[in-house]
């Protein structure tokens, strides 16, 4: 069984209607940390409440990658503007890192002249306990409507809520340690929330920028779709498989080698089977290109372009014009393997004879045998 992929709009919608919710919560919190944290002299909370302030800077992001991202592939963009989701979880990444250090640096600051440290008042524990529970129940929301439209900008989103509710519990136990008498744990809270905020901007930021250059997929999940592939009847055998992210989703393209006299039809056929297995067993998987070759062409590698039908033909001709059966040549099948052009005459079966058939095929072969290009030349038997 396998999991349909949300269509654009879909996802375009319910990533707004979070991010939506996700303002006005942001909006309220940040103003109650903030005003409280002045008034409760808590620099903890002061930090936090700068925290979710760039949580709502976050949230425009979003809405502006998810507007966006939802437009449909263009002329200029023929793969579509998802990687608009992916910028913004980059930017979004830099701004938490800059706003880590900021925090850091006020904190450490007040630690080294302890004369600025001050005595929290105790209404500020609701404050703090308040925002632990408000900014869970963001997580727990954007991470669900995340997975279930598979958006990894909503799901970086959703861990973002998580670290600001962990670091509200560390903002909370600094401010008990401060009401208990130590008062220096209110500015280490503040740094343990900088220090969380700067690792969580590391990692979104690297993993953007990972997609941004192409990465591909991991290294299980690459041998589960060559698994896949080679299961193919039809398929000799495979090379040269390719996966890029991009926002939460993947495209891929691959070799596969089938019988080098396989028509064109079955071999079109074989790669169609392929491709409709694998969008079957990845769901995340959006597109992949399967290209048909004859041979492993890693492995042959051509030192000069063959000639095509057209030209080619015109030399067969020219070999041929002293036998005069050549002008019942029914077709021609040109087989491109090894640097070679392997060449099957078709001729009517009642060429064939005892001993007729054989002298012909001595002689298509003896005149073409001067062109380098042939690998062999073939004469078969066709009837009407």
């Amino acid at each position: 069984m396998t999991t349909e992929i949300p269509d654009t709009g879909e996802r375009s919608r319910a990533s707004n209607r979070v991010t939506l919710v996700s303002i006005a919560v942001n909006m309220v919190i940040a103003l109650a940390q903030v005003i409280v944290g002045i008034l409760g002299h808590s620099q903890g909370l002061i930090a936090d409440g700068v925290h979710t302030l760039s949580d709502l800077l976050s949230d425009f992001l979003v809405l502006f990658a998810v507007k966006h991202g939802a437009k449909a592939a263009d002329e200029d963009h023929p793969y579509g503007h998802a990687r608009y989701e992916t910028a913004a979880t980059l930017a979004l990444g830099m701004m938490l890192i800059v706003v880590a250090a900021g925090i850091a640096w006020a904190a450490g600051k007040r630690l080294l002249h302890p004369e600025l440290l001050q005595h929290v008042h105790h209404y500020a524990i609701w404050a703090a306990a308040a925002t632990i529970i408000a900014k869970e129940g963001l997580y727990q929301y954007t991470a669900a409507t995340g997975r279930r439209v598979r958006s990894q900008l909503l799901i970086a989103n959703a861990w973002h809520h998580r670290s600001d509710a962990i670091s509200s519990v560390m903002v909370l136990l600094g401010i008990l340690g401060n009401l208990a008498g130590y008062r220096w744990l209110d500015s280490a809270a503040a740094i343990g929330v900088a220090v969380m905020i700067g690792w969580m901007g590391y990692k979104l930021g690297r993993e953007a920028l990972e997609e941004l250059v192409d990465a591909g997929l991991d290294p299980a999940t690459l041998e589960a779709m060559e698994k896949i592939i080679r299961s193919v009847p039809g398929v000799v055998d495979m090379h040269m498989l390719r996966s890029r992210k991009s926002a939460g989703r993947v495209i891929a393209d691959v070799h596969i080698q089938v019988n080098g006299r396989a028509s064109v039809s079955e071999g079109h056929t074989i790669g169609d089977t392929v491709r409709y297995r694998l969008l079957q067993a990845f769901p995340e998987l959006t597109d992949i290109t399967v290209h048909i070759d004859p041979e492993n062409d890693e492995k042959t590698a051509l030192p000069r372009p063959l000639p095509l039908r057209e030209e080619f033909e015109k030399r067969l001709h020219g070999y041929f014009r002293n036998i005069p059966e050549a002008g019942a040549i029914r077709a021609i099948n040109l087989h491109y393997l090894n640097g070679k052009i392997d060449v099957e005459l078709v001729l009517p079966v009642a060429m064939a004879g005892d001993s007729a058939g054989e002298k012909l095929i001595q002689q298509f072969t003896e005149a073409a045998k001067i062109d380098p290009d042939i690998g062999k030349l073939s004469v078969l038997f066709a009837a009407e």
